[in-house]
């Protein structure tokens, strides 16, 4: 969860510009058909701005995807509202992040107030999220690794999201998913994955919900 009041010292951007812009993507959102309103407060909060490439600060709040480096994308806010939605988390779940990247869906996770664990492939991205979430005031814990293992040493999660295109559903995430936990996962090829939602209902028994079609960067990991 954010602690506004405890920001630690570091290069922080102005927000003052950009709360009107921020403003208008969750009405842009909401057009869209995100109807969760803890999901749209939640986007209405974090500073997008501030995780974005100095370069591409001025199209922060236009919903889409933008460079952040390693062949990886900042994700469109549409796509970030869309997950976030249908891990349906509730304040206090203990939720598995697969994919740091910019920390973006991460600041807004924790928006949530949810208990929050995110895996990141590149140290390096990992790194620079990381300062970002923390000048932000964002609390979290990462790792860099490789994500389709998860993260079994704090399982079972109540929701599991994956935040790249997978080729198919990682069997070790399934594995770490609490009974009644949801994993939210991109699966398919490299240009277009179908967004699915996949409950677990007993120690076998998972159901599978199918969200329409996206597309995310390559899932790295084997």
């Amino acid at each position: 969860m954010s602690d506004r009041s405890s920001q630690p010292a570091g290069r922080v951007r102005g927000d003052a510009p950009y709360a009107l812009r921020r403003g208008r993507l969750v009405n842009v959102l909401r057009n869209k058909g995100i109807e969760d309103a803890r999901v749209l407060d939640a986007i209405g909060r974090v500073r997008r701005h501030e995780f974005t490439e100095d370069g591409f600060v001025f199209r922060a709040y236009f919903d889409e995807a933008l460079p952040i480096g390693k062949n990886q994308t900042i994700s469109q806010p549409f796509t970030v509202a869309r997950q976030t939605e249908l891990l349906q988390a509730e304040a206090g779940a203990k939720v598995l992040e697969i994919g740091t990247g910019s920390g973006y869906q991460a600041a807004v996770l924790c928006e949530l107030g949810v208990r929050l664990f995110s895996v990141e492939l590149h140290a390096s991205l990992l790194e620079r999220a990381k300062g970002v979430l923390h000048r932000l005031g964002y609390r979290l814990r990462t790792k860099a690794g490789n994500g389709y293992e998860g993260w079994p040493a704090f399982a079972p999660y109540d929701a599991i999201v994956v935040t790249a295109g997978a080729r198919s559903v990682p069997q070790p995430l399934l594995d770490q998913l609490a009974i009644g936990g949801r994993l939210v996962i991109p699966v398919g090829g490299p240009d277009r994955q179908e967004m699915l939602r996949i409950t677990r209902r007993s120690e076998q028994q998972f159901d599978r919900e199918s969200f329409g079609i996206f597309s995310f960067v390559p899932f790295v990991g084997s």
